[in-house]
């Protein structure tokens, strides 16, 4: 018998994909392009390769369409579900004049680097569009340091597992010829409010021309989204356990 760790009573796997920002909130910009509508097409091309290929695993989105869905919805979404694996996707931007290249994938933790710090000051700062966010997010400010000590003293039943998985992105990612930015840590609110493994990927960025057209591109949806699959269906079999 074949058992899924963390899967639910049915038997089945449930992934959800959140495709960050949307609506009235379009993430990091381009020249041309907005960070909203780069998440959600490859987000939706992810769950197509996972629906086409993963018969065992459902997947739930936070959204299909450009609306904006609330941080502590996402999450809320991914804990209904009983879901045993929570995936955001996310494209990075840099202040004006600053150049990067590359994927990076984020688990739940300590931010001690001021990189790490920063981006996740940026990919909170959705909930500020959101009304009464101070009395729902317990007076969390993203844009203060402060509001992030929280963060050093959680400790995360699900880490190991979601580290695992940002390994297996990064890899697939360095396999597809991108510059791996590495694993991080930092304290995003969307994984910080789910009970499952979870990570947040940031595809690439947005504010640099190259990584811009890339980013996209249908080639670079399409490339992008395969990476993030495989990754994905090397969990999923990595997470079952055979039973004599």
């Amino acid at each position: 018998m074949v058992v899924v760790l963390g899967a639910n009573a049915a038997g089945s796997f449930t992934l959800v994909l959140d495709a960050g920002h949307g609506g009235k909130d379009p993430g990091a910009l381009g020249k041309t392009g907005r960070e909203k509508n780069i998440n959600l097409a490859v987000t939706l091309a992810v769950g197509r390769l996972v629906e086409q290929n993963l018969k065992d695993v459902k997947v739930v989105y936070t959204r299909k369409t450009d609306v904006f869905v609330e941080l502590s919805e996402r999450a809320a979404i991914a804990n209904r579900a009983k879901a045993d694996l929570f995936v955001s996707i996310h494209t990075n931007a840099l202040p004006k004049g600053a150049q990067g290249r590359g994927s990076e994938t984020y688990t739940l933790g300590m931010h001690r680097a001021a990189d790490n710090l920063a981006v996740a000051k940026r990919e909170n700062s959705a909930i500020m569009l959101e009304k009464d966010y101070e009395s729902r997010y317990e007076g969390f400010d993203p844009k203060s340091s402060e509001s992030y000590i929280i963060f050093e003293f959680m400790q995360d039943k699900n880490m190991e597992r979601s580290v695992k998985l940002a390994q297996m992105i990064q890899k697939q990612f360095r396999s597809a010829g991108r510059v791996d930015k590495g694993v991080h840590q930092a304290g995003f609110l969307v994984l910080r409010a789910t009970s499952m493994p979870s990570c947040l990927v940031e595809l690439g960025y947005i504010t640099t021309p190259s990584e811009e057209s890339f980013l996209t591109s249908q080639k670079g949806v399409d490339e992008l989204a395969q990476s993030i699959y495989a990754a994905i269906r090397q969990y999923v079999k990595a997470s079952a356990v055979v039973e004599n």
